[in-house]
């Protein structure tokens, strides 16, 4: 399963951007109302949970300075990424697209496209307004 969402322009450069969301502790600031619970566990991991959804560890997986930062679920159970590719319009602004890729049977899919897409929609919009 494959899930982007539309570019959103950031007003902020790609440099701040990157710095931004490469602090995990600042992905609380982006998460959604509804969010149950949120536990940075280290430098590189937080757990969250939405109301009515299992609690998630999100963890680093890879960054490339300024343009991309990808995090991974730390468990096997339900194995994606959550990719940010950023890029730079200018000193005081950029791009950032996030994408969301897993693999999951086909009920699973159907169960989680819906709230995935809201959620990942939300840290985008929320991303625009840093």
């Amino acid at each position: 399963m494959y899930l982007e969402t539309p570019k959103k322009k950031v007003n902020k450069s790609s440099k701040e951007v990157f710095d931004f969301l490469n602090d995990v502790k600042n992905f609380e600031t982006l998460m959604p109302e509804n969010i149950s619970k949120f536990e940075l566990i280290n430098e590189n991991r937080f757990l969250f949970a939405l109301t009515g959804m299992p609690e998630i560890v999100l963890q680093k997986k890879q960054q490339t300075p300024y343009s991309q930062l990808i995090l991974g679920a730390a468990s096997d159970k339900l194995p994606f990424t959550l990719t940010v590719d950023i890029v730079s319009i200018n000193e005081h602004e950029s791009e950032v697209t996030l994408s969301f890729e897993g693999e999951f049977n086909a009920m699973m899919a159907m169960m989680i496209k819906s709230p995935i897409n809201n959620f990942i929609g939300t840290l985008s919009e929320n991303l625009s307004k840093i």
